[in-house]
């Protein structure tokens, strides 16, 4: 067994590779870009090595630096995580070449799993079933572009590398086609090195199910059962579950054979997954790819079986068989796993970044995180902060453990996808087992918004909480009321009257002016909606409260912030503005228009591609600049005819959501 092993990557999975390696007695090093010196997963190892700059191309993806850091600290194995370099062969192969033990299968396994296109000829030769489609050498548009309307639309146009959900597009109308090929061919070469695209039919109500499958090198091979992946946006997914619901025992065993088939014929020697596409109506399977690595979804089945598939990896990598044949592994209840990204789902699922002000995971459940109070969402990695695992006898009783573990987790800074989670938990076509991967698509066709109805609540608690918390962001003396903070704003109260106070606050684009009135036991707000009478509480935790707004006791989480509030309450989560209204700014602030030709940034991130020059006339629609934050790519489009009057940013530049990067001057319409 290994003393020292290096984990080639950052964030939950280096922190959940670390708790392995110390249940293992195992000395842990992690290695760090300048943009994490301060994470989790370096002050949780044993040692920690800087390998460069803060974008992951510098630092996360060289494998020189990482063998190097290896060699520095004297590890005798590297355990790659999933991403990153963890199904790259250059990585497998500096490892090799220095004597150093790499956690994970064969270089031939990954070199056959790794291309999708023979990846799929492999599986045909082993009897395993494929989505009709093309993955020939002509990679030519014209050919691609001919091959798909073979086929037949819809279809889906992928990268032959790599994963994750880059350089995936569906095509459903003929026009999209061209612009489909090109852009996911310029998405893969951007995250894989390689451009090389596949066509596979789209099968019209897939589900995503997964079988985890683990090998040594001594020929033994087992499955570890099914996860349905299902409820996915861009190809990524967000809920996990094992086992998958709603499955013929048929299908159950067809599946677990066909990927026990493919991972004898390449002769798999660690841990993978085999994923599949499963018509919901006729169950009919078909093989996806293979995953040479470990999943992020690997809690589930751990959940499920009890076993540590992390120890399992690093166990097969020093040489030891595997510790227990197929008749010796039993599923016991359900297991579901949220991802929880820092996203706006309100917002399209845009990535969001900052200074994390305050985390607290539920107690109960288990939660797999890469962050803490005071850590930084940054531009420069994916946008998953945490998973979320619930396990309980039955597939009810996990959903519901699931649902109120997530109702108890707090995050108040960088925005997350919290809210969109407990409502996805909640919908008929997940609490029954029928989603499919179209699942967010069918519940929310104009995309997810929160419940609506609770705004003018939020805005009333955030007023009296903003008074409560006082003007230093700390807590009022022990014992003391709201109002005792702020005698400057009591002159009324010797008279018999309630103290006053004028507020703007605002919660997104709309601010509103309104009145506190303090009195004996409860502060009543007027506004627009009229009064709501509020009583607060501190909680014992010192940053929580207990909430009774119109006889309706709530518990709810507060913090300064800027000018504002950061505030969890009611299913309201974010950052809401407040200010004294004498302040003529605050009270007069408005925010204007740009009008219809100015293109800003929607998120933080880097521009990648920029299509125009000042001076060249557009068509609505156009394609003018790309946009890439958290290895997401946003095409932006000129809103109207008209010509460019301005490009304010570069290529390579780091832009910030908001930021102007091209000025449209819009034609004028001609008059008929």
């Amino acid at each position: 067994m290994f003393d020292t092993i290096l984990i080639a990557n950052r964030g939950e999975i280096a922190c959940r590779i670390i708790k392995t390696c110390r249940t293992l007695g195992i000395r842990s090093v992690a290695v760090h870009s300048d943009a994490d010196r301060d994470a989790l997963h370096v002050r949780l190892a044993d040692s920690a090595v800087r390998i460069g700059p803060s974008p992951a191309r510098e630092s996360y993806l060289r494998a020189d630096r990482i063998i190097e850091a290896a060699l520095a600290t004297g590890a005798q194995a590297i355990h790659p995580g999933y991403g990153f370099l963890s199904e790259r062969l250059d990585l497998i192969a500096a490892c090799e070449a220095n004597g150093i033990v790499f956690i994970g299968p064969s270089t031939a396994a990954i070199d056959a799993m790794g291309d999708k296109i023979r990846s799929k000829q492999i599986a045909r030769d082993a009897g395993v079933p494929g989505v009709p489609g093309y993955d020939g050498a002509d990679q030519s548009p014209e050919v691609l572009r001919a091959e798909a309307l073979r086929i037949g639309l819809p279809v889906m146009v992928k990268a032959s590398a790599g994963g994750g959900g880059k350089g995936i597009r569906k095509v459903e109308d003929e026009s999209e086609l061209d612009g489909a090929i090109l852009a996911a061919a310029r998405e893969a070469q951007a995250a894989f090195g390689d451009g090389r695209l596949l066509i596979e039919k789209f099968v019209t109500r897939p589900r995503h199910v997964e079988v985890q499958v683990a090998g040594d090198r001594h020929g033994n091979l087992v499955h570890l059962f099914e996860r349905d992946c299902s409820v996915q946006r861009a190809n990524q997914k967000l809920i996990e579950e094992a086992p998958a619901p709603n499955l013929m025992p048929e299908t159950r065993a067809a599946l677990h054979d066909y990927a026990l088939r493919l991972s004898r014929a390449i002769s798999y020697d660690n841990l993978g997954t085999v994923e599949f596409l499963v018509d919901a109506e006729s169950e009919a399977v078909f093989f996806l790819e293979m995953n040479t690595r470990l999943q992020v979804e690997h809690p589930v089945t751990e959940a499920i079986t009890g076993l540590d598939l992390v120890a399992w990896q690093i166990r097969i990598a020093a040489g030891e068989t595997l510790p227990l044949r197929q008749d010796q592994i039993a599923c016991t209840g359900h297991a579901i796993e949220a991802r929880l990204t820092a996203e706006r789902a309100d917002e399209g699922f845009r990535p969001d970044t900052g200074r994390i002000a305050l985390w607290s995971e539920p107690e109960g459940l288990r939660v797999d995180s890469g962050v803490a109070t005071g850590g930084i969402v940054s531009t420069h990695y994916d946008s998953l902060l945490a998973k979320v695992i619930a396990h309980a006898p039955d597939r009810a009783g996990a959903v519901r453990r699931l649902g109120e573990g997530l109702e108890r987790m707090v995050v108040l800074g960088s925005a997350t996808i919290r809210p969109f989670l407990i409502d996805a938990l909640r919908q008929p076509a997940f609490l029954e087992g029928r989603a499919t991967t179209l699942f967010l698509k069918e519940t929310w066709p104009d995309g997810w918004q929160p419940a609506q109805g609770a705004e003018p609540e939020v805005r009333a608690v955030a007023a009296a909480l903003w008074l409560a918390t006082g003007h230093d962001g700390g807590a009022p003396p022990a014992g003391a009321g709201p109002w005792q903070s702020l005698a400057g704003f009591r002159l009324l109260a010797p008279a018999g009257r309630p103290a006053t106070t004028h507020l703007s606050v605002s919660i997104g684009d709309d601010r509103l002016r309104l009145r506190v009135e303090s009195h004996d036991a409860f502060l009543r707000v007027l506004g627009p909606d009229g009064p709501c009478e509020i009583a607060l509480r501190r909680a014992v935790d010192g940053i929580g409260w207990a909430v009774t707004c119109g006889g309706v006791g709530s518990p709810a989480q507060a913090l300064r912030d800027g000018d504002g509030l950061l505030l969890r309450y009611r299913g309201f989560e974010g950052w809401v503005g407040v200010a004294l209204a004498v302040e003529a700014a605050a009270a007069t602030r408005t925010e204007g228009g740009d009008g219809g030709g100015i293109l800003r940034a929607a998120m933080p991130g880097t521009v990648v591609a920029i299509h125009v020059a000042e001076g060249d006339a557009v068509t609505a629609g156009e394609v003018v600049i790309v946009l890439e934050s958290m290895k997401l790519f946003m095409e932006l489009k000129s809103p109207a005819d008209g010509k460019v009057g301005r490009v304010a940013v570069k290529a390579g530049a780091t832009v910030a959501a908001g930021e102007m990067l091209v000025a449209i001057e819009v034609a004028e319409a001609v008059a008929p």
